[in-house]
């Protein structure tokens, strides 16, 4: 342990992960994308519906695993120089309901201050002190409850993607986010095409349900990832960017096939150490420095799901986050 790097050294150590390979960047955007216009073709022309089903569930793990990509392209940590990457995965993000302007400067506020105990409510999910909320008004804590609720992950399409990624970015700041109103306006028009020329069907199996599995998956990951049974949180004193990365980032173990849908993102102690590190690279990182083989974990099992979703706020005495009794 004497001899494992520590802050900078750590961080400038990742550097030799954190290139791009264009034409591995370039593949893994093109075979995800035709393969899920494929299957959002499927939920059209197929003639049974339990191969429509099967097509519209497909769609959302797609979706979910481009939207990873697409989060690794906004890191600029693969394809970095390509304009037209760069236009490609806009419009896929507006497609998304995550524009840029507003996915960029939320997330990117978000590794900055990952674990902080204050200010790390823009771009996550927000974190009070057992203190804090026991002395907060009834509506603060109504608020702070229903943003961190179950359901309301579970039903992220509509309260953080239309609402939060979408609707209120736009009227917070209009010319900011004026992609946001965009994003808003092409996803219901996309649903008004479906329903005059396939009908309701269409709108349930071709947008509606693959946005539910794609916005509920991501939501969780997102949550799961910095709110854990071990998770670390500081204050200003104490925080430092790489025992953020360490010690409130889990790395969340999933099966191949899972790792493949969710593009590597349970490698999250390995991506906040280093963004720029392309999502395809992130195991042989953490594989090649010891530093990173000891991560704080969690997974998609319903025992370790329910431990994540249960804690609801942070214990400075314990230095532990807990739930409310």
């Amino acid at each position: 342990m004497g001899n494992f790097r520590a802050g900078p050294e750590l961080i400038r150590a990742t550097k030799q992960y954190a290139s791009d390979q264009p034409v591995k960047s370039w593949w893994v955007i093109l075979s995800t994308g035709v393969l899920l216009a494929a299957v959002l073709a499927g939920t059209l022309l197929i003639p049974y519906l339990p191969g429509k089903l099967f097509c519209s569930v497909l769609s959302g793990l797609l979706i979910l695993r481009l939207f990873v990509i697409y989060h690794d392209q906004q890191h600029h940590s693969i394809l970095p120089n390509s304009r037209l990457a760069e236009i490609l995965m806009r419009f896929f993000g507006m497609l998304a309901l995550s524009p840029s302007s507003i996915w960029r400067s939320s997330h990117n506020y978000h590794h900055k201050h990952n674990s902080r105990l204050r200010g790390s409510h823009i771009g996550s999910f927000p974190i009070m002190t057992r203190e804090h909320y026991l002395k907060a008004p009834c509506s603060t804590r109504l608020k702070y409850l229903f943003m961190r609720h179950p359901l309301t992950i579970l039903f992220g399409y509509v309260f953080m993607f239309l609402h939060g990624m979408c609707i209120y970015p736009f009227f917070n700041d209009r010319k900011a986010h004026l992609d946001c109103l965009f994003a808003f306006i092409l996803h219901l028009a996309i649903g008004a095409v479906l329903v005059v020329f396939v009908g309701w069907q269409g709108l349930i199996l071709t947008q509606t349900i693959p946005h539910l599995i794609a916005c509920a998956i991501g939501a969780y990951l997102f949550y799961a990832q910095h709110n854990f049974p071990d998770v670390t949180l500081a204050d200003k004193i104490g925080w430092t960017y790489e025992k953020a990365a360490l010690e409130s980032s889990s790395y969340l173990r999933t099966n191949p096939v899972m790792a493949w849908f969710t593009a590597n993102i349970g490698y999250h102690h390995v991506h906040h150490l280093n963004a720029k590190i392309p999502f395809y690279r992130l195991p042989e990182a953490m594989e090649g420095m010891p530093e990173l083989q000891a991560p704080k974990t969690t997974s998609l099992s319903p025992r370790q799901i329910y431990q994540c979703l249960r804690l609801k706020v942070w214990d400075a005495q314990a230095q532990r986050m807990v739930k409310l009794t």
